[in-house]
């Protein structure tokens, strides 16, 4: 047993364990309800949640209309919708116990709207709202309009320096806490800079004592700090509880929540979850985000790393050493280096026939079936990043003038079909690089599922 005490968020005294948010479907009303009601924090994903129709069934059609404008537009209603209704469900649940946060990624397109509008439509249901994936600099004063607390995801001090000198040291009132998310251990996006070499982790101890250094030199120093990425037992992490270098700390926990009997993750997702190993887990960096991400290996993430494998750089023109020409198309040649020949001449007789340019003066090769899903991918996007490598979207001017990237994939889809029931094979399977410690905790033995009570309580005993 730890030595676990309460901690004031969001106005409210509750245990130091939150759930982290993720993205589609995977925090949803009933799960973060019943984190709350446990007396922790749970948090609602706004990133396209889950709403219903008028018989109560989730509708899984986004946009039937034909435009990518108006398919957005229709997108953000939705997610708009979903939000509010989760928070009702949530709501109910918890009975007044706990708090109830909602999460959002900055760079999704229309994020402010979002964050906006289910404030508005869920008053006084939502008491944090938690942000990240990009510098969420307008996050003080949407809250602060609202009169909700919130907590900017950061991986760094600098990160947070950044935003409190643009934005939040005007709206220090409402800073419930900052959520430092370790770039080499948490799950889906991290915030890995460039400057930070990713197969070289970092102590997360020293950059969180740096965080908390940056916090005290501000006037911050009763600020909690949320330590998030890498947390599966408090016993592991007892050094940083009471400990005057640290100060106020809580934990959020992303993996072990995604498998509870509350938890909106598939079944056939939970199964991989528990019987994934040791290494199990890539960080890569293919998301149309540009940002690195953290997940499990199956077929798809295979094939990206393949085709990354046999990328190929190339000219327009021929010039020094690329003097080889390679025939895109019956109407377009470019020109590879020699060397480089037998290496895509074996990709197009192993069938992948298909070659297509990247913006970085490269050559992939597809399968056409895979070029086939590939362009009706791009036919459907909604839109729902800010800027997006795949589809080439920008939510400012319509597209970004670049080449759309053919080592990425549409996130929105294959996140929403793994959410529900789609393949895990064919899916993208975002987790913690802990995920393989489900296999190894008695908690979990012989596949069993815990509730949410029951996970809370092994980890308020530490376990």
């Amino acid at each position: 047993m730890i030595n676990l005490k309460s901690i004031v968020l969001s106005g409210k005294e509750v245990l130091p364990i939150i759930e982290g948010g993720k993205g589609i479907n995977g925090t949803d009303g009933r799960s973060s309800g019943h984190f709350a009601k446990e007396g922790c924090v749970g948090t609602i994903s706004l990133v396209s949640a889950d709403c219903y129709d008028n018989n109560g069934k989730v509708m899984m059609e986004r946009s039937t209309r034909l435009k990518r404008q108006e398919r957005h537009e229709d997108l953000i209603a939705m997610a708009i919708k979903g939000g509010i209704a989760q928070a009702q469900i949530a709501h109910e649940i918890a009975g007044g116990n706990g708090r109830i946060h909602v999460n959002e990624l900055w760079e999704l397109a229309d994020s402010e709207t979002v964050i906006t509008e289910v404030l508005k439509g869920a008053k006084g249901l939502i008491h944090g709202v938690a942000c990240g994936a990009g510098l969420p600099y307008k996050l003080g004063e949407i809250a602060s309009e609202h009169g909700v607390y919130y907590y900017p995801i950061v991986s760094s001090s600098r990160a947070f320096q950044i935003l409190w000198k643009r934005s939040y040291s005007k709206y220090a009132e409402f800073l419930g806490g900052v959520v430092y998310e370790d770039p080499w251990l948490a799950g889906g996006h991290n915030g890995l800079s460039n400057a930070e070499n990713p197969e070289e982790p970092q102590d997360p101890y020293n950059r969180i004592k740096e965080l908390r250094a940056t916090l005290n030199k501000l006037g911050l120093g009763e600020t909690p700090i949320i330590i998030a990425g890498g947390v599966w037992c408090l016993s592991e992490w007892e050094n940083y509880l009471d400990n005057p270098e640290i100060g106020k700390v809580a934990f959020q926990f992303g993996t072990r929540p995604m498998i509870t009997q509350e938890s909106p993750v598939s079944d056939a997702w939970k199964k991989v979850m528990l019987n994934t190993k040791a290494g199990d887990v890539v960080l890569q960096r293919f998301s149309p985000t540009g940002f690195y991400s953290s997940a499990i290996k199956n077929k798809f993430m295979a094939r990206l790393m393949e085709r990354k494998e046999g990328e190929i750089e190339y000219r327009a023109e021929a010039a020094d050493e690329f003097d080889t020409p390679l025939n895109l198309s019956n109407v377009k040649t470019v020109y590879i280096k020699a060397a480089d020949l037998a290496k895509a001449n074996n990709q197009i007789n192993a069938g992948f026939s298909v070659i297509q340019e990247t913006p970085d003066s490269t050559v992939v090769f597809l399968t056409p079936d895979e070029w086939k899903v590939m362009k009706e991918d791009r036919a459907k996007c909604l839109g729902c990043l800010s800027q997006c490598q795949f589809s080439a979207w920008s939510g400012a001017t319509g597209t970004t003038g670049k080449l759309c990237d053919p080592r990425t994939y549409c996130i929105h889809k294959t996140l929403f079909d793994i959410s529900h029931n789609g393949s895990t094979d064919d899916n993208l399977l975002f987790a913690g690089h802990q995920v393989y410690r489900f296999g190894q905790d008695p908690l979990y033995a012989n596949g069993y599922i815990p509730t949410t009570h029951e996970l809370i309580e092994a980890i308020k005993q530490g376990r």
